[in-house]
This record gives structure tokens, sequence and C-alpha cells, in this order.
């Protein structure tokens, strides 16, 4: 039997636990359909949701219909809520996504579609409340417009319109276009693959109230949505946590893989753990006590659970939502985030440390939750995403703890950014500790977070070193310098960094990136941001004078033309979350309760008023003892303090930013300031950039034969005397061996991946993708060129792994051992080979090939081995449309020949 999750989802009073009550009912689940209004939804069985009329928690229901099992996720509707919809859709196999009929795509229909597509989930489409006179072509239009082309009423698969229907399906691939042009017809099979890569989705009207177009729905889904491939290893995406009546800890998770037992063992990773210690992570091993299947409220203990089936698991004390457990170790991050705070008000210290245990436990079930103790003000405070949560958490507190919590009025969340980069210093020199790190702050693309790269050189800072740098740079939360608020949106670069060989410990290099990041932010343009959102105002056409006057007046914006229908008009825009609070309840007052106000989250911006905040806040950053920008310097036995705005006088690396078009570079330069290394900072000119044979040589005389006589000269150097043989040129192009020795070519395959725009593209979508297609590149290229070609990958990460050989057609494909960069694989063979070989090496790492240049062997930047490629792709077509056609055979088989096989 065919087993399929499946989530419905929809802008609020959009009709979804209607239409959840309609399938149950049309299944033989209900014998009576409850309803929102009369407070008797099968779904909605917490009390809260009851008398509130809305869906709260994601609850699940089990039924089968059409030879498939079904489970049913019902999610929240409302915006405060979008959380808990976000980490469902971890577990789906496909969504049904309901559009009201009368009002069309709304915002937050908008916002779960975004989602959709970036979990990469087929969707199904059911407009709802058709009885209300819809056009349904206008609301075709509408979806079409407002969310993809390829939405196509698929009410009509089955009758006498079928053909005109597989006609437009057809459309949607050129692949299945060529088979109907072929045939006249497609298969189920072909429809199933379109709408399983999200090329095709179906959409069928109906009335949930009436279950009207209810058994179509259903119909579509049993027979064109996709089913996961089995497998036999054990795994399990962990969605929910949660606890019954009697307090027993549930972790409800989706079978993903293998089979689950009563009683069984499981091993994973706790998230208090997820930080790599001397040892690895601490895995725990605890056992499955029970196995429950809940469908509603009541729930069915059974002895195993396979894969694809959603189970409530008990016995597992360490698990969190969005955890993976066997399988692979990775999780998914929300991408809904709090927007306000709130403090609880109490001044007893004793009931504030039991008010704390509490909420860490609503905390755990709700991960948009955030409980922190604000030491500095010992103050108890909580993040959250509107006032609707607040009430909600208020509710729980009351039934589940019999506590009654007072919180303030709350505020926004505020954040803080960078507007141009600057170098942060950072150094820690107490008595018998040193470290010095400086880091490149640059401004990153809005709700990226905190991103980190690294150009330091191996030689400069040793990897491990570079590593500590990277963890603590991401294991706490920088303050900003403004009013103390969460520094993100931005890139940290480790650009240069000092260890001692005999002082240096771990905690003075947490010490000094603290530092370095403080210091940039002191020196730093900085920008205050707060939460916008995104609304969706219907009101009367009297009444759009004050909603415009309402909007300037809340440093709002249109982002569209104001609609007309009718009688009324809809206006859609942003403002700030600081502006909007309670004003839906204006809304309703001046529109006399027929004006509607939608809001969904509209990321982070620069704040409209970041001067009345920052004064309103006063907040000193160099009074902040906790995140210090000053560094610590040791002279004479003893260490001194140096204020941030002194540390560029005493600092021990030299280092500063240049700007080049659109490229930026940092020049480290060594004790006569004279320019050391020039390193890219991670933003590709619009060329590019690489070093020719004399301007390398040039390197290698001034570093590795700096200490030698004037007479000497480098042995790998040819030295040239005709200006016109000097000018710089890549290498590997024209230079020729004289003995004409074995050819190799070595190609650092990640480097080339990330420097060929194709590749690249294909790496963001699958990695393996990327490399399976870069082997058959290099696979055809040696072909032509007769090279003992060699790919070397990096596995330096991967724990235990030894170093990896395998003939791949005709070229050689490498891994590298644990702990073993390509860079150093490359730099081995390099150096134990030279002497034997003709030896040329296609990277465009600048550091990599001073080093191969110096051990004597040829360059090739990323750039010259594309235009070869693409010069002997050229080539061989040209060869073949050229040869009659007689002689093709013999053309193929020269290649072939070449080619080694």
């Amino acid at each position: 039997m065919k087993r399929l999750v499946i989530g419905i989802l929809a802008h609020v009073d959009a009709g979804k636990t209607t239409l959840s009550e309609s399938i149950l009912y049309t299944c033989g689940k209900l014998k009576k359909m409850g309803r929102v209004d009369k407070k008797d939804a099968f779904l909605d069985n917490y009390a809260l949701e009851r008398e509130r009329g809305i869906t709260i928690f994601s609850k699940q229901a089990v039924f089968e219909y059409n030879d498939t099992s079904f489970t049913l996720l019902d999610t929240p509707g409302h915006v405060d809520f979008s959380a808990e919809t976000e980490r469902t859709l971890s577990v789906l196999d496909a969504a049904v996504l309901v559009v009201s009929g009368p009002d069309g795509v709304q915002a937050h229909t908008r916002t779960l579609w975004r989602l959709l597509k970036n979990y990469d989930i087929p969707v199904f489409i059911f407009v709802n409340k058709t009885d209300r006179d819809v056009n349904k072509e206008l609301a075709l239009e509408n979806i079409r417009r407002e969310l993809s082309l390829a939405c196509t009423d698929m009410t009509h698969i089955d009758d006498s319109r079928r053909p005109a229907l597989i006609e437009e399906i057809a459309m949607c691939r050129e692949d299945v276009m060529e088979k109907y042009l072929a045939s006249g017809n497609i298969d189920d099979e072909d429809i199933t693959d379109l709408v399983g890569t999200r090329e095709l989705f179906p959409v069928c009207f109906g009335s949930a109230l009436r279950s009207e177009g209810v058994e179509t729905l259903l119909l579509l889904i049993s027979r064109f949505c996709p089913e996961e491939y089995e497998s036999s290893d054990f795994s399990a995406a962990v969605f929910k946590i949660g606890r019954d009546s009697e307090g027993k800890r549930l972790t409800y998770m989706k079978i993903t893989g293998g089979e689950l037992e009563n009683r069984q063992t499981v091993e994973y990773f706790p998230k208090s753990s997820m930080s790599v210690k001397e040892n690895g992570p601490e895995r725990m091993v605890e056992k499955v006590t029970q196995l429950r299947v809940y469908s509603g409220e009541k729930y069915e203990a059974v002895s195993s659970a396979r894969q694809g089936m959603i189970v409530a698991v008990t016995g597992l004390t360490a698990t969190y939502p969005g955890q993976i457990i066997g399988g692979d170790e990775e999780v998914f991050a929300p991408e809904l985030i709090p927007v306000m705070t709130y403090r609880v008000v109490e001044n007893d210290p004793t009931r504030l440390r039991g008010i704390l245990q509490k909420l860490k436990i609503l905390e755990e079930e709700e991960p948009t939750l955030h409980v922190y103790w604000d030491e500095e003000l010992k103050e108890l405070c909580i993040r959250i995403m509107g006032d609707i949560q607040l009430d909600i958490i208020r509710y729980q507190l009351k039934e589940r703890f019999n506590e009654e919590v007072v919180f303030d009025r709350g505020s926004v969340l505020y954040k803080e950014t960078v507007a141009a980069p600057v170098i942060g210093i950072g150094h820690f020199e107490p008595l018998r500790h040193y470290a010095e790190v400086q880091l490149l702050i640059e401004p990153a693309p809005a709700d990226s977070g905190i991103t980190s790269a690294s150009i330091c050189s191996t030689n400069d800072l040793e990897l491990n070193w570079q590593r500590l740098i990277n963890t603590h740079i991401y294991e706490k939360e920088h303050k900003g310098v403004l009013t103390g608020a969460t520094l993100t949106d931005v890139r940290i670069t480790i650009i240069a960094g000092r260890a001692h060989l005999k002082h240096t410990e771990g905690g003075d290099f947490r010490q000094a990136v603290y530092r370095a990041i403080r210091q940039g932010l002191m020196k730093a343009q900085n920008v205050l941001l707060e939460p916008w959102y995104e609304f969706v105002l219907m009101i009367p056409k009297e009444s759009l004078g004050r909603a415009m006057t309402d909007i300037e007046r809340m440093s709002g914006r249109l982002t569209s033309d104001p609609d007309i229908l009718q009688d009324m008009v809809i206006l859609k825009g942003k403002a700030p979350v600081s502006e909007m609070q309670g004003y839906s309840k204006d809304v309703s007052a001046f529109t006399k309760g027929l004006g509607t106000l939608t809001l969904s989250h509209g990321g982070y911006l620069p704040c409209h008023n970041a001067q009345e905040v920052i004064n309103a806040k006063n907040y000193d950053p160099e009074a902040d003892l906790r995140n210090p920008s000053s560094s610590v310097f040791c002279a004479h036995g003893a260490g001194f303090v140096v204020p941030w705005n002194e540390v560029d006088m005493y600092k021990h690396i030299s280092c500063e930013i240049t700007t080049d078009q659109d490229c930026m570079r940092v020049i480290l330069k060594d004790n006569d300031n004279d320019p050391e290394y020039v390193r890219d900072a991670g933003r590709a000119p619009a060329e590019e950039r690489w070093l020719g044979v004399d301007e390398i040589d040039a390197i290698i005389e001034r570093t590795a034969f700096s200490n030698r006589k004037n007479t000497f000269k480098n042995p790998y150097r040819k030295h040239r005397t005709d200006p016109e043989k000097t000018s710089v040129k890549p290498v590997g192009k024209s230079e020729k061996n004289v003995l004409e020795k074995e050819k190799y070519l070595l190609v650092d395959g990640y480097n080339i991946i990330f420097a060929w725009d194709e590749l690249k593209e294909l790496a963001a979508v699958s990695l393996d993708g990327a490399r399976e297609r870069l082997n058959g590149i290099m696979s055809n290229y040696q072909s032509m060129n007769g090279y003992n070609l060699i790919i070397v990958y990096d596995a330096y990460r991967v724990a235990g792994h030894k170093e990896e050989y395998y003939d791949l057609h005709n070229i050689k494909v490498v891994y590298t051992k644990e702990a073993e960069t390509a860079d150093r694989f490359i730099e081995r063979f390099a150096h134990t080979k030279a002497s034997l070989y003709d030896i040329t090496v296609a990277t465009s790492d600048g550091l990599e090939q001073i080093i191969i240049r110096g051990a004597g062997c040829k360059l090739m930047t990323a750039r010259d081995l594309h235009e070869d490629v693409a010069r002997n792709n050229s080539s061989l077509r040209e060869r073949y449309m050229s040869a009659p056609f007689e002689s093709a055979g013999t053309l193929i088989k020269d290649i072939i020949k070449n080619s080694d096989h």
C-alpha cells in the first residue's frame, strides 16, 4: 500500500481546518463533520483553539483512501505560528495549499509558497469556498499570476476534456511534449514525475463546508503524488516535541528509512553536544519505550513503525525539532525568527527561578520561543513572534503549571549590521598567553545571519587554530555597538592570525576573536535594523484617505498601486513592526468592521527612527565589560590594556584593504611595510585575476631564495633575456620540456568547481552532481590531450577517511585522507615527482600557485583550463562536421585510441 504524509496549509480563515474535517468525513473517519464556529472540530482539540477558532498546534489524523494510507497533518494558519507550520514541512511528501476563492492569493499564502519551494515539496492547490459565486477562470488566473504558471486545473483529468488538458500538461517539460507529439498521450507516471519535480501544480475547486471537490482532491493526490524511495537503513526526522496529559515527553518523528521497533535502542546527538569536542560530539544512546500513532486526541500503540509513518516516541530525552536521527546528521534551520521581546514582571527572585524552568520546558516544545536571562539587568525575557503567541504562553503556564505570569508591553527585537567593510583586530597577550587575529567584517545579504570564511594561509596560522577561530565566531551572539542589539547579516573572513608555539592556548583565541569583532564594529559604519511587516489592507473606498494617512504616519510604504474591487480597495505595502502593533483594532474601528488587515513578516530593514531608538537605549559600548573592544598586549613581563582606537599602532600583523573596481583585496605587509601577500577577500572580480610565471618566480626568489648570494639563481626558473618572452602569460600553454617527460595534469577539483560558473550553479543544488560533471569533462579533455590526468578532491573533514584512489574511465580520481587538503596532496606530489615527470597543476589558488611553481611545475588557472576545454570541444565538433560520413567511424576510433580506454 502506498504511504503518504500530506499537510494542509493556508492563510488564516481560508478554510483549512474545515477541509481537514471534510476529508476525514469523506473517508469515513468521522461520522459527523465538526465545525470551527461550533467549537467541535476533530483536530482543534485544545480548549484555547476552540475558544479562539484558530489552529495553534499541528495535529495528525490517519486514514485510508483509494489503496493509499494517508497521514494528514493540520497546520496553523496564523502568522504568529508560522514556525510550527515550517517545522511540519520537513516531513511532508506533499502539501495541500488552500486558497480562498473569494479572497484569492493572500500575503501569508505567498509566504507559504516560498517555504514550500525552499523545501522542494510537491503542491496540490484546493480553491475553497466556490459556493460563494466564485469565477473559476478568474481565480485560476489569480493563482497563476501570484504563484506559478504551472498551476493547472485538473478537475477534468478523466472526462471528455482530457485531451485538451493533457496537451496543456505536456507543455510543462520538453521531453513530455516530445512523447505527447509522438504518441498523442502521456502516462500517469509522466504526470507524477512533473508533480514530484514541481513542474506541475494540480488545481481543483470545491467547497470544504459542503464536501464538494474533496473526493477529486483525494483522487488527484493518491494518483499523482510521488512516493519516497525505500531505504533499509533506519533514519527519522524529528519535527515536534510535546507532552501527553501525564507529562510524558513525546518525540514526534517521521520514519524516513528502514523500520523502528519498540524497545529498540536509538543513537543520536543531543543539541547541547553539537559543537565538536576533543573526542568528537557526545552521542546519546537511549531505548524507545513506546511507539504511538496519533489520530486526533487518541492514539494506538504499535510494535513497529515502517518508512513513511508518523509516530510519537517515548523514552528519548534530548531530541529536538529539526533533528535527523540516522543517515546524515544534519538539521534544518527555520527561516522564520522572533521579532518581539517581552520581560517577565516579577520581583521575587525565587519565583523567577521557577518560572524560568517552566518556560524552558515550553521552549523545548516551541523552538521559536527564546527564553534567556539578562545577567546584567537581572531580568527574565522571552522572544516570540507576536501578541497571539504571548497569549498562548500565558495560557499554557496557567493550564499546565498553574502559574500566573505577568509580562510587560513588549518591544521590538532590533538588530545591527555594517554598511561597509572594516578590519577588526583582536590581540590577547597577558603573561604566558598569546593570540592575535584580524577579521574582515563585510555587509552580507539581508536575512543571511553571520557567515564566515578564511583567506589566511596555513603557513601563517595553522589550520587547527583557524578552525578554532571559526568556532568562536559562531559560539555566541555578538552584540552591536549602537544599542547592544544582536549582530546579523555580516560576512566575517579570517585574513590573518598569529599564535605562539609555547604560550598559545585555546581560550586565547576566544578572547582575540571576541575583541576583534568588537573592535571592528567600533570602527565600522553601523546600521540599526528593525523588523518590518508586509501588509495587505482591504478597506471600503470611503476609508482610503484615513488608511493612506495612517500608513504615512507609521513610516510605511506601498509596494504596488491600490487595487479597486467594486466598493473595496486593497493596499499592499510594508511598515515597521513597532508601528503596526495593534493597528488591526484601529482598522476595525474606522471601517466599522468592514476592513481586514493581513500581516506577514517582511524581514529586517534599516530602522525608520534609528537615532530616536539609539538615544532611548542609551547604550555605552565602552562600558560593556562583557563585550570588550580593547586588546591586551605585553611589555616588560606584564600585560597592559590598549583601547580599541589605539590597537592599530600596537598590532603585530600589518594589513590593509584595497578596492579595485568590483574586487576587494587584503594586502598583508612585512616588517618593512612592503607588500608580502595579496589576497582576494572573497568577492569575485569581473575577470579572474591570475599570476603569471615571472610574477610567481619573483615572489619565489624574494622568499624561498632570499637568503642566498646575489649570484644564486632559482634552479626552477628559466632566466630569459628577450623582453617579449618575459611578458606575463598563462603557464602550461607554450612551454615544453626538452626531455619530453611523461605528462601529468593535476586538477584541484573543488577549486575548479567553484571557479566555473556552470559547475558552481550545479554545486549549489548537488555537489555530487558537480563532481560527476567535472569528472566527465576531464575524461573527454584527457582523450584529446593525452595527459595522465588526476583530479584531487578534499576529504580532510571526513573522520577516519583514508586516502582513496580509483580509476574512472581514462582518468584517476583521488580523495585525500583525513586532515589532508587537496592543496597539500598536490604540493606533496609536485615536490616528490617534479624531477621525474612533466607536471602541470590546474588551480586558481594564488598561494598554491606560488608553491607549485617553486617546485618546478607548470601552472594552469581555472580560466585557462576552461578555455582549453572549450577549444578542444570546438575542435572536435569541427573535425566531426568536416569529416565525410564514411570517415566518421575512423574519427571515433582515433578518439577512443587516444583516450587509453
